[in-house]
């Protein structure tokens, strides 16, 4: 099976348009595995995504690395919200693929290989 690129949400509690986006990716017919890391639980994260999130990132191929993707508009859902995600480096779904979403939220820092 080929390896599915995840995506990376850097989020915060509290914060509507970091769980607006989320529920938004959830939602999407055929979801691409997610991970949420809260910044605020990594000194690191949160010096250099502090006022930027939501800020989503595309797992590089075959799992090395990780690219900051543009800022997601906020009233991007749907079929809308996964043509972006094509648009800018994510697998177009495949038909007959399941709606398995990789979910995954991370309580530490939970950084990935190497910052994006």
């Amino acid at each position: 099976m080929p390896h599915l690129p995840s995506l990376l949400l850097f989020s915060r509690q509290g914060c509507c348009l970091c769980e607006g986006l989320e529920e938004r990716l959830r939602a999407l017919p055929q979801p691409p595995p997610l991970r949420v890391v809260d910044v605020d639980l990594d000194p690191a994260l949160r010096a250099r995504y502090d006022l930027s999130v939501p800020v989503l990132a595309l797992e590089g191929a075959e799992g090395e690395g990780w690219q900051e993707l543009p800022r997601v508009p906020p009233r991007l859902g749907g079929e809308r919200l996964a043509d972006w995600l094509v648009r800018h480096g994510a697998p177009a779904p495949q038909a007959g693929e399941g709606a398995a979403c990789g979910e995954s939220r991370h309580s530490t820092g939970g950084q990935p290989g190497h910052s994006p």
